[in-house]
């Protein structure tokens, strides 16, 4: 799965989706995920009005001038609840709240709150989770097609590579 990173970091770099104009990533204080905060979080909530939340985050993104971003996954899921336990961590956090507006969507099974993604050009199943859909909320438009599904092998990671994964997309 490293090599899948690889990959998605290479075409990252070619689009210029990840150049200097990045903001630098935070410097994160462990080195693997073995060291996060157990039990891992479990950020998703299935009685959650997945529409009215992601609308209420994108207001807040568009007048606060950050990015959104929708974080897709389900509580069954490992590498979405290493994800959201890299998140919890202070700096990584400090950067999030810094540069992003984050709204996570149960998707349950794959069997819930599909619209959002669609809405987003997203069309089927989703290719796995955590899928992260990046977006402008001045257009509404989604800034990491064709990558939302980076980080659904998460754990293969490491939290230092997570966050510049991150990191690449602020402006």
């Amino acid at each position: 799965m490293f090599a899948r990173f690889s990959a998605v970091l290479a075409a990252l770099l070619l689009t210029g989706i990840g150049s200097a104009q990045a903001a630098p990533g935070p410097k994160v204080s462990i080195s693997s995920f073995a060291q996060l905060a157990t039990p891992l979080p479990f950020p998703y909530d299935a009685n959650q009005d997945a529409n009215a939340a992601v609308d209420a985050a994108r207001a807040r993104a568009k007048a606060d001038h950050k990015l959104l971003v929708i974080d897709l996954g389900g509580n069954w899921c490992g590498d979405c609840r290493v994800l959201a336990g890299t998140l919890d961590l202070p700096e990584v956090k400090a950067f999030m709240d810094a540069h992003y507006e984050l709204v996570s969507v149960d998707v349950g099974r794959f069997d819930r709150n599909g619209q959002i993604a669609e809405h987003y050009g997203v069309k089927g199943r989703l290719e796995g989770v955590p899928s992260l859909l990046i977006v402008d909320p001045q257009t509404d438009r989604l800034l990491d097609g064709g990558h939302t599904a980076a980080l659904a092998d998460a754990r293969s990671m490491t939290p230092q590579a997570l966050a510049d994964w991150l990191a690449q997309w602020t402006p």
